[in-house]
């Protein structure tokens, strides 16, 4: 018995009719487009994504982040060192890509909106199939770009763990996207072969029409248009604006220094003036530091099996110091150079009686986030530019990034440069 209302001669009123969808710039050829323009930027986006997951390394224990290791984690591996600002060019990158396609993302969204609502909504076997990577992609799409772009607000208007959330977000919305590229590039070179690729953009609002009939591609292109009130030039000019403003916001950031006023969208600016005067992600009032806890009486302790050493920041200070020029790189995309000295963490795992091929679990002194403790791995600890920073551009550092010891090290993302270090454990890899 078949229901009435998934009879194909009588859709339901609004959406769900071809003539409910007049405007004059959808087709073929803008969709086409829109589509060239993300098979660019949303494969950097991906690619970036899965190497920022890689550089916490999440086979080293706590560097998982609130989520067990599955079968889509074979790419796991060690990330470089060198360059030490790696994970600032990969985090920046998805960050800025992102937020630059996110405008791109919507226009294509809206220039495909009519297949959303196509009636009857499964026909086939093989048009469910279709529909159900529609609907993952779309999906897909829109809570990875919506809950990306919440978190480099620090908005977690949400209730679940985000990096958990947006990692398996990624690998549904990455190959919706794949299956969905593939399927469609014929129809986009068709459609843009048709109009001679990019011609239509020399055509102003008195030239616009809807677009030719395209055989097998022609179900966005409306049957009773209304009259334009914008060229396509126009409508991608407006979307090309919108991209390339959010990618100045994000490239502010990224780059940071002089570049960084142009971020005024951005959360994260300069905290105070003075050496210690760059961006901060907790502060010591948010992490509930006090100056008591970071007096005289504090000693870092340092554990390698049965030994434990208990250093105090003087003893620290008497140890052989070192100074880099190293980035704090954070996964919001925000980065920040400075010239750090301290101790090798090397050093210390040798004066606590390890050398060689060695991991090191810290833990700070602040224990109420997820993000107080980290594993640095074998790779990053042979480094000698991985270090227990002490100072901060020749002068002590400040209470807010850290005082009276941080990690800091080379291509480490900056939610494992634990702050208020407390202990360091040595284990052997």
């Amino acid at each position: 018995m078949r229901l009435p209302f998934v009879d194909p001669t009588s859709p339901p009123p609004g959406p769900f009719r071809r003539t409910f969808w007049r405007s004059p710039l959808r087709g073929p050829w803008l969709t086409s487009v829109l589509g060239c323009a993300l098979l660019v930027g949303i494969p950097i986006v991906a690619v970036t994504g899965f190497l920022s997951n890689a550089a916490y390394d999440p086979r080293l224990g706590h560097n998982s982040v609130g989520r067990s290791l599955g079968p889509l984690d074979f790419y796991l591996f060690s990330f470089p060192t060198h360059p030490s600002w790696l994970y600032a060019v990969n985090q920046g990158l998805h960050i800025t890509i992102g937020l630059a396609v996110f405008p791109i993302l919507l226009a294509k969204l809206w220039s495909v909106i009519p297949k959303l609502f196509e009636w009857p909504p499964v026909r086939t076997l093989a048009h469910a199939l279709e529909r159900l990577s529609l609907a993952l992609l779309v999906g897909g799409a829109l809570f990875e770009f919506v809950t990306g772009i919440l978190n480099i607000q620090y908005a977690y208007l949400f209730g679940f763990f985000f990096t958990t959330a947006h990692y398996w977000g990624a690998w549904v919305f990455t190959g919706a996207f794949l299956s969905h590229a593939a399927i469609k590039l014929p129809t986009m070179r068709k459609a843009l072969a048709a109009r001679r690729r990019l011609a239509p953009l020399r055509e102003g609002l008195s030239q616009t029409r809807p677009e030719p009939a395209l055989p097998g591609a022609d179900e966005l292109i409306p049957v009773n248009p209304r009259a334009p009130t914008m060229s396509r030039r126009a409508l991608l000019g407006t979307v090309g604006a919108g991209s390339l403003f959010l990618l100045v916001q994000g490239a502010g950031q990224a780059i940071g220094g002089p570049f960084r006023a142009l971020a005024f969208l951005a959360p994260r600016s300069a905290h105070g003036r003075g050496p210690n005067g760059f961006p901060i992600n907790r502060t010591a009032a948010a992490a509930q530091i006090t100056a008591g806890h970071v007096d005289a009486n504090w000693r870092l302790r340092v554990i390698a099996g049965a030994r434990t050493l208990s250093l105090s920041r003087a003893q620290l200070l008497a140890m052989p110091q070192r100074t880099y020029d190293l980035p704090i790189a954070c996964v919001e995309g925000w980065s920040t150079t400075q010239r750090w000295s301290g101790v090798r963490v090397s050093d210390l795992a040798a004066a606590a009686g390890l050398r060689g091929d060695v991991i090191a679990r810290t833990r700070s002194l602040a224990i109420n986030g997820v993000f107080d403790a980290a594993v640095l791995s074998s790779e990053q600890i042979s480094d000698e530019r991985t270090l227990v920073a002490l100072k901060v551009n020749g002068t002590d550092l400040s209470l807010d990034h850290g005082f009276p010891a941080r990690v800091i090290g080379p291509a480490i993302p900056g939610v494992h440069c634990t702050k208020w270090l407390a202990t360091l454990t040595i284990e052997r890899a």
